[in-house]
């Protein structure tokens, strides 16, 4: 837009950075979806709260859900690309008894979600096209969307395609992958991928070199330390990734952990 000022035409900030003010308002849109998705996430977890001392369609729980829905729909039109209200809106449409509740609408928020690269609408897609289909593509289909969730690092899908590895459902049995997938879930916290990597680790399973030198270069930079003067012990390892699992408050985890101590009070006592 040109101004007259002084006998000088000039440009204004709307018209010189265009871009700038689309991109302005994208932030604008995007601030306001995560807090109408806030909202509605903090009403599902109320349900979430309260859900296993009731029934499903408990009517009580029903201004919650309403709340959720309305918020997840709300962030919708605020922003209709946001990955994350599509996610929760189909969480809503395919889990809970709210009211409205499709599930042919939940089950295409998910598609759409997982499309759009949403890592949990991926992990949950994957997972329900393995157990809830039976035709013949879903499987690979199913693992399309897992190895996606894994490429953005979801410890959920990476846990199971670690299984899926492990066990040669679907794909040509990969230990070493297996591992790999183990032990990033572990990382991010899941204590299932910890148990498992610390399992393998007691069993004797071999480390592959990748997760020997990711490891030993992490542990000898903080010790300052080459990596060759590292040495791998499956004992100690396995041991780390059992109090990964029990700081997670997974009991099998403290167990591990108790059994690994006794072992090592017997050896010095002997």
């Amino acid at each position: 837009m040109l101004r007259s000022l002084f006998g000088k035409s000039i440009v204004t900030s709307s018209s010189r950075f265009p871009q700038h003010s689309q991109l302005r308002g994208m932030h604008s849109r995007n601030k306001q979806a995560m807090e109408f998705i806030a909202k509605g996430w903090n009403a599902l977890k109320e349900v979430d709260r309260v859900i296993d001392y009731c029934q499903l369609n408990d009517r009580r729980l029903i201004p919650l859900l309403r709340t959720a829905k309305e918020n997840f729909e709300l962030a919708l039109e605020a922003d209709n690309s946001n990955t994350h209200a599509r996610y929760w809106l189909s969480r809503l449409h395919l889990k809970y008894h709210v009211p409205g509740a499709c599930k042919a609408v939940g089950a295409a928020l998910l598609v759409e979600a997982a499309e759009m690269g949403d890592p949990d609408a991926q992990y949950e897609l994957g997972c329900r096209l393995r157990v809830e289909n039976d035709y013949v593509q879903s499987a690979q289909q199913a693992f399309y969307y897992l190895e996606k969730a894994v490429e953005q690092l979801h410890p959920g899908a990476l846990y199971l395609l670690g299984a899926v590895y492990l066990t040669g459902d679907c794909v040509k049995q990969d230990i070493a992958s297996s591992l790999w997938c183990f032990h990033r879930a572990a990382e991010k916290g899941h204590a299932g991928a910890a148990i498992a990597y610390g399992s393998l680790l007691l069993k004797g399973v071999q480390v592959p070199e990748s997760l020997t030198k990711f490891n030993a270069k992490r542990r000898s930079k903080a010790a300052k330390r080459s990596i060759e003067s590292t040495v791998v012990d499956p004992i100690q390892m396995a041991k780390e990734q059992f109090q990964l699992a029990a700081k997670a408050g997974c009991d099998l985890g403290f167990k591990w952990l108790s059994i690994l101590e006794d072992e090592e009070r017997h050896r010095l006592s002997g």
